[in-house]
């Protein structure tokens, strides 16, 4: 039986603190991208925005101007948090010091960052929607299609992240295998799975869209939001051919599995190589 230390004690409370922090904060940002936008609509809220405003008026406005300034500034924060930290120099710095704990630091700050955003969001009410669904039967409708379609996106992308091995994402594993002495998880994955890992920082990126852009009305915070995150995402994207054709061998190989008989199910379970 291994042997249970202190440091080791602690790594795992630091882990298991870092997990719930990073879930609850993704629960609140699943509220804060869907369902206030979407709620407001489908249960009468205040108005997002004001379409009886023009333009011209909207844009000369200090408060419109004054939100915008510190929305773009909180994207921008949040870009420079989630970019830099992954940035080779700065990761290998930043191991040094934290060492097995560099992922649950990557993940805790990237939280953080998120919680700034949500709490000093500014919505901007005193200009115009970009488009705004009003017209009957579809002001009733298309908000419930639009909570259908986010539920269906999340969903997928909950999914999507377990099978990236979650606890490997958010740094439990690494403190895990680091308890038993078993080194770096990375490292026992084969050289295409590294490979895919290197490349592939957000693998959700079409739900993210759709709950982004897929809105009731859009006024002009939320544009701010999805066109900046949008744009992240686009230009974070860096899966070649090799990467996709990995991916869909792996997608293959567990449809497959889940057509065995269990007693097979475990069998091929064992001799997986990721």
């Amino acid at each position: 039986m291994a042997t249970v230390t202190a440091r080791d004690v602690l790594l795992c409370t630091v882990s298991l603190l870092n997990f719930v922090f990073v879930f609850g904060t993704g629960a609140e940002f699943v509220r804060f991208i869907s369902f206030r936008a979407i709620y407001q609509n489908i249960t009468g809220g205040p108005p997002l925005c004001h379409d009886s405003v023009p333009w011209s008026v909207a844009l000369r406005s200090s408060s419109v101007l004054r939100a915008v300034g510190v929305d773009l500034g909180l994207v921008v924060l949040f870009a420079l948090q989630h970019s830099l930290l992954a940035w080779g120099p700065v990761k290998r710095s930043l191991f040094s010091v934290f060492g097995v704990l560099n992922r649950a630091f990557y993940c805790t700050t990237t939280a953080l960052a998120l919680q700034v955003l949500m709490r000093c969001w500014q919505p901007v009410t005193d200009a115009p929607c970009l488009w705004s669904v009003s017209s009957a039967p579809w002001d009733t409708w298309f908000p419930l299609i639009c909570f259908t379609l986010h539920f269906l996106c999340w969903a997928i992308i909950c999914s999507i992240l377990l099978i990236f091995d979650y606890p490997e994402l958010l740094g439990i594993k690494q403190v895990y295998y680091e308890c038993l002495g078993l080194g770096d998880p990375l490292s026992l994955k084969s050289p295409r799975a590294q490979r895919l890992y290197s490349h592939l920082r957000h693998p959700v990126c079409v739900e993210l869209a759709v709950v982004l852009w897929l809105l009731p009305a859009l006024p002009l915070d939320r544009l701010i939001l999805a066109g900046s995150l949008s744009t992240y995402l686009v230009l974070a994207h860096s899966l070649d051919t090799q990467d996709c054709e990995y991916l869909s061998a792996q997608l293959h190989n567990k449809l497959h599995l889940f057509t065995l008989p269990p007693e097979s199910q475990t069998e091929a379970t064992n001799h997986k190589q990721d």
